[in-house]
């Protein structure tokens, strides 16, 4: 018999059909920078660039190792988007033809002093007070280094999956504020996922995509899931009614019921605040979470299942059901999800 053990399968193609209806959204002229940091996301970065690469006009990354990784298997641009801190690396990213994010006094030093300026992008605060020059200290460093040079000007919005959020368009007045007083060769970048669906006009030249194109934005689209996070069913329980399930007893039954306890708990990646009645499936059908999240299984309640047995699978999340189902309900973030399952769970990679 073949061991129980839950499992995470990565589906490319469903990247691929992401990226394809992402930029379906955005003007022809602006190039498609799929954010691929952290490991893709959790989706594995060596298997995944393979099947993207043609997809893609760049890529966005943080660590200066995984820039490596990825420029061992592509020529496309490739974006250092908090850029180097040290000589050392500076070496390291001219030597890999990185492009490079210059977010502070410091970081311009040094490209200064190591008359470097190739493939850099400026990056300006403009709201979200957590890296980028101030307005004025930019239009000085501009002024005075860097109206003979290309580069290119790029901010990062706060809130763009909310068009209600009245920082969007104070962010993009002060975005355009800077941009329109510079006089050199110089390209503009601001739009992540939430800007494509809600701001498609502020795409300028670079659209820097990640959660998108792995399908776990939030809102009304067609993007699907590219992870199935399955594990199998070890045990089925009949309860009754006040009958309690879990640590605490916190979910009490409130008439009879069928209870799966399902192989994978928060030792796999699970967030242990996983409420109850987050919906899961079960052999295609709803199910829901019933009782807390243990080290290493979950509960669901199977009473509308009239054909369950031990071994079959329950998907916490899949394309079929998106990882936001078990995300909003608990206040999580499917970014955080995604990256969090560990090294016990199994990956599989369709090819």
């Amino acid at each position: 018999m073949t061991s129980l053990r839950s499992e995470l399968i990565i589906d490319p193609s469903i990247v691929q059909e992401n990226i394809k209806y992402l930029k379906a959204l955005i003007p022809n002229n602006s190039n498609f920078m799929a954010v691929i940091k952290s490991d893709a996301y959790g989706h594995v970065m060596e298997n995944l660039l393979k099947h993207i690469d043609s997809f893609v006009d760049g890529y966005g990354t943080v660590r200066i190792s995984e820039a490596i990784r990825i420029r061992e298997r592509s020529n496309k641009k490739i974006l250092l988007m908090t850029g180097v801190y040290s000589e050392d690396d500076l070496e390291i990213a001219i030597k890999h033809n990185l492009d490079l994010v210059i977010h502070n006094k410091e970081q311009f030093e040094l490209i200064k002093k190591n008359n470097f300026y190739k493939n850099l992008w400026f990056k300006i605060n403009t709201g979200m007070n957590r890296l980028g020059f101030e307005e004025e200290e930019f239009l000085q460093i501009y002024n005075e280094h860097l109206k003979d040079k290309k580069i290119v000007l790029m901010s990062h919005l706060a809130a763009s999956n909310n068009p209600e959020n009245k920082s969007n368009k104070e962010q993009f007045a002060r975005f355009n504020n800077v941009f329109d007083q510079l006089s050199g060769e110089v390209s503009k970048s601001i739009a992540n996922t939430g800007c494509i669906f809600n701001y498609p006009d502020h795409s300028y030249d670079w659209v820097r995509c990640g959660i998108g194109i792995f399908g776990g934005y939030i809102g009304t689209h067609e993007l699907k899931t590219a992870m199935t996070l399955r594990s199998p069913i070890v045990n089925i329980r009949k309860i009754k009614k006040g009958d309690s399930v879990g640590y605490d007893g916190r979910a009490t039954a409130i008439c009879d019921m069928t209870i799966a306890t399902v192989y994978i708990g928060y030792a796999d990646g699970l967030a242990q605040n996983i409420k109850d009645g987050t919906s899961v499936l079960v052999n295609g059908k709803k199910a829901k979470i019933f009782g807390k999240i243990s080290m290493d299984l979950t509960t669901v309640d199977i009473s509308d299942h009239t054909n369950c047995n031990i071994g079959d699978y329950c998907e916490i999340f899949s394309p079929e059901s998106s990882i936001n189902n078990i995300t909003i309900p608990n206040d999580l973030i499917s970014y955080d999800l995604m990256i969090r399952i560990k090294s016990r769970v199994k990956k599989t990679y369709h090819n």
